[in-house]
């Protein structure tokens, strides 16, 4: 089983996010490539579970990570913070080798194939 949680203020912003928008199950999230060093993080309001997705619940709230992710995210936090002006969703992952100057994007410890399908 995949070792992911979320902290009670992520799953609030979700609970939150998906009030407005009227409906949904839960937030989606992911990893693309892109950016200056690799990788960034997705994130999207559900409406609907995906066959090849996990579901993790916690503090009422629920995730939905494509199953060919989930190596890449073992271990990570997803968190919502306000930084000043600025709020978003943030994880905490210990995959996570280098991340670029702008902190938009981020390279894997482990090599690509090995859990993030590109």
């Amino acid at each position: 089983m995949t070792s992911i949680t979320l902290t009670p203020a992520a799953a609030k912003q979700i609970r939150s996010q998906i009030a407005k928008h009227g409906s949904g199950i839960g937030l989606r999230v992911g990893i693309k490539p892109v950016g200056c060093s690799g990788y960034a993080y997705t994130y999207a309001l559900a409406d609907d579970a995906r066959d090849d997705e996990q579901r993790i619940e916690a503090h009422g709230a629920t995730l939905l990570i494509a199953t060919d992710h989930l190596t890449s995210l073992e271990g990570a936090s997803l968190d919502f913070v306000t930084e000043g002006l600025k709020q978003s969703f943030q994880f905490n992952n210990p995959n996570v080798g280098i991340t670029c100057g702008c902190g938009e994007s981020f390279s894997l410890k482990q090599p690509v194939g090995k859990g993030v399908a590109v």
